[in-house]
């Protein structure tokens, strides 16, 4: 009896730690996730005030991956962005967890909850060890029509630039991906 009930004292100590430093990764991944979108959003809304959505192309295309990088340099993360359907495949196709995740955000949605307000997270054994994984989705503003829209009205370089581009047919308010974070957790040992 007494060793169950120590057991059980340990075990609670172990979630409770695991839920504590869980609950600290969350923290640092939100703040990761809210520097990439607001460097992003800062250059888009730019590039779209200079030049339009031609101009905003550039931004997703070559600033994007750049930010995305040297953020994953400073961290030791892999930070990438994924979509629900993707523009560029060597970049944005979303692994088995991702697309869990979205699943998820999904439900979450059909249930009445902001997007906004969500995220997805767990600590994952993978066979190459154990990770924090973290997802941030992404939703459609009006804005993000323009080149995420009607197919028919997306930006001719965009279809020339991306040839088969599946990230269109959004409306504003849907999911049209995330900021995913994966953070690899060495051994306490």
């Amino acid at each position: 009896m007494r060793s169950a009930i120590l057991l059980t004292a340990l075990l609670g100590c172990s979630f409770a730690a695991m839920a504590d430093q869980l609950a600290k990764y969350d923290q640092e991944a939100k703040e990761v996730s809210g520097q990439l979108l607001k460097e992003l959003g800062s250059a888009l809304k730019q590039q779209m005030k200079e030049g339009g959505p031609e101009a905003a192309i550039n931004t997703c295309a070559e600033l994007a991956p750049e930010i995305v990088n040297r953020i994953s340099i400073e961290k030791g993360w892999r930070v990438t962005r994924v979509g629900t359907r993707v523009r560029n495949p060597l970049l944005g196709t979303p692994d088995t967890w991702e697309q869990d995740a979205f699943a998820y955000f999904g439900r979450r949605m059909a249930g009445g909850n902001d997007l906004n307000t969500m995220s997805y997270s767990e600590i994952v054994e993978e066979p190459d060890g154990r990770y924090y994984r973290f997802m941030k989705p992404l939703g459609v503003k009006p804005v993000c029509t323009v080149c995420h829209g009607d197919p028919s009205q997306v930006p001719e370089s965009i279809k020339t630039k991306y040839p088969h581009d599946n990230a269109v047919g959004y409306k504003a308010g849907d999911l049209r991906g995330g900021v995913s974070i994966k953070r690899l957790l060495l051994s306490e040992n």
